[in-house]
């Protein structure tokens, strides 16, 4: 069995695009399971940056099938600007596979998102607002709108109806906001449903039978593990599971259909939108992290806040994903700095603990317990073996290593998708 998943082991933005993208040369299937377009991924290859959103990585590899399973939340309108502007690159979609069962984010998620996030004021848990939680919620609540209603012009407009009807109620009496008209709804998404309908199959099926013929497939992470709906910082998290777990149900295979789990993680620790920190930085470290690590998001252009690396977060990574191996990016970024902190516990009212409490108030009072390291000032962008590393930066990784009890197999050592270091 060929099989590999890609998981966020932080908050996400751990540079996952990159990594995707370098195996998806030898894969023949790139898997997308969770979230919606409230991810992003940049790779960077051949003198152009492309941003993906909603379209697996592996779209710019021509032999590649690319796969977006039952657990992701469609925004059509999303996919298809992302698709016309790859195809202007070049990209071409004939291997693209959209799941018959993906729920389609509709524009009163949206509006329910902004709404919602405004009214809890301080509150407010800092969403991408792309309708992402809404449409899970939709999905939860079993009135979600699928692809395979989508394509369906009399079951679509039944469905639509009904859901149109029931939100406007809740946009008006509850939020005070402007009721949504169905005709131009309906309109609008069922020229989205004409475009989509070439790439609508029963995806769980095409990789079953990929799979049992040892085809090497990649799953694709979105998101991270801190942003888990079950075992992240609730209630500060996605709405969808981005850990191993949720490739099972997003992708529509069981647990023993993924050999190897490789967990991407920064050199650094940074987040998006509210909750608590430990290794926050607000200081001269911090501002070289965000600007040196350009660490603005690929959805929202948001800066990201930055701090020292988080062992106690990598440590809960290894045990919910199962990783049988890390890759550190962005390794680059930390030089110049003279020394280097990773928090290997935290200190709560005097008591030293190693495990990520699922208090997040608790969590908001811990303190990082700090080892130091010696940092470096060489340039080590153009590494290409471990030795070429400075002696502290091999340090470094090996003490990331002792901390997580799993090998570092891959070190980025800048944004290129050759600037990597394989162990």
């Amino acid at each position: 069995m060929n099989t590999t998943a890609l998981i966020g082991a932080q908050w996400g933005d751990e540079g996952k695009g990159k990594i995707i993208d370098i195996l998806a040369r030898k894969a023949d299937y790139v898997v997308r399971a969770t979230g919606g377009s409230n991810a992003g991924h940049t790779v960077v290859s051949g003198g152009n940056t492309y941003k993906l959103h909603l379209i697996p990585s592996g779209i710019l590899y021509p032999d590649t099938f690319n796969i977006i399973g039952n657990g992701v939340v469609l925004d059509p309108k999303v996919v298809l600007e992302e698709m016309d502007a790859l195809a202007a690159l070049g990209v071409k979609f004939d291997k693209l596979m959209i799941d018959l069962r993906a729920h389609i984010v509709m524009p009163y998620h949206k509006e329910i998102d902004e709404l919602s996030e405004k009214a809890k004021g301080k509150n407010a848990i800092g969403t991408t607002k792309r309708g992402i939680g809404p449409c899970y919620a939709d999905k939860c609540d079993r009135i979600g709108i699928r692809l395979v209603d989508l394509l369906d012009p009399k079951v679509f407009a039944e469905k639509l109806k009904r859901n149109v009807d029931f939100k406007n109620k809740l946009i008006t009496a509850v939020y005070g906001g402007e009721p949504l008209d169905f005709n131009e709804i309906y309109a609008e998404y069922c020229a989205y449903a004409k475009r989509l309908q070439p790439y609508a199959c029963d995806t769980g099926a095409v990789l079953y039978d990929a799979i049992k013929a040892d085809k090497r497939v990649i799953f694709e992470g979105a998101q991270g593990t801190l942003l888990d709906l079950d075992s992240g910082t609730y209630p500060f998290v996605t709405s969808s599971h981005p850990i191993t777990g949720g490739f099972c149900a997003g992708a529509g295979v069981g647990p023993t259909a993924i050999k190897e789990c490789i967990g991407i993680a920064k050199s650094y620790t940074t987040r998006v939108g509210a909750g608590p920190f430990p290794t926050e930085l607000n200081d001269e470290v911090g501002a070289h992290l965000l600007n040196v690590g350009h660490e603005f998001g690929t959805t929202t252009g948001r800066a990201r806040r930055c701090g020292w690396l988080d062992a106690v977060i990598l440590r809960l990574a290894v045990r919910i994903n199962g990783l049988t191996g890390l890759v550190i990016n962005k390794l680059d970024t930390l030089t110049g700095l003279k020394k280097l902190k990773i928090a290997t516990h935290y200190d709560y009212n005097g008591k030293l603990i190693d495990c990520f409490p699922a208090d997040i108030s608790m969590l908001a009072d811990c303190k990082p317990v700090y080892e130091e390291f010696d940092g470096w000032t060489e340039d080590i962008s153009s590494c290409k073996k471990f030795e070429e590393l400075p002696e502290a930066a091999q340090a470094y990784i090996r003490a990331i290593e002792r901390f997580t009890e799993t090998p570092v197999k891959m070190i980025g050592v800048g944004a290129d998708r050759d600037q990597n270091i394989y162990r």
